[in-house]
């Protein structure tokens, strides 16, 4: 299993599809929030997307469950879960809804960890990155309980890989 993650590209629209197009045999692309695009913007359609705090569009939803495969994942902006300072409110969410896979943004920090076997995922972003000069986008694949991430820069170039 495939899933591209991407956050915060703040009305940068055209990455989108880019990063879309880079991954076609992917199994799905998320989307974490403060695109600032309408909620029905073509450039976004293709991704499962929620609402960060720099979204007008009240279309989006705060958040969204997944099933892919075996995996449920969660993904919101993360603004409502104070993640600029703790994961624990996300932790408790994630716990309340089951969630094998928890994405969110808002930081612009990526990173990766798995918190009781619940992998917590920010992809960073494609436009205003902190922490590191790189904008970036994650790729998760999965298989025999072992993720494999790859966080890509904006030239789909490897920036880092974690294996949890």
């Amino acid at each position: 299993m495939k899933i591209v993650v991407l956050s915060d590209t703040h009305g940068d629209g055209d990455i989108i599809p880019t990063v879309v197009a880079a991954h076609p045999d992917a199994d799905a692309y998320f989307h974490c929030g403060d695109s600032e695009l309408a909620y029905d913007d073509p450039r976004i359609q293709q991704c499962k997307r929620v609402r960060g705090n720099c979204d007008g569009d009240i279309q989006y939803p705060v958040e969204e469950m997944v099933t892919i495969e075996d995996r449920t994942i969660f993904m919101t902006h993360g603004h409502l879960f104070n993640v600029k300072t703790t994961l624990t409110p996300l932790s408790m969410r994630a716990r309340e809804v089951a969630a094998n896979i928890v994405l969110f943004g808002h930081s612009h920090v990526l990173g990766a960890e798995l918190v009781d076997d619940t992998l917590f995922l920010n992809p960073g972003s494609l436009r205003l990155p902190r922490g590191r000069k790189e904008k970036s986008y994650a790729v998760i694949e999965w298989q025999a309980g072992q993720y494999d991430i790859r966080f890509l820069d904006e030239q789909h170039q490897l920036i880092t890989a974690v294996k949890l």
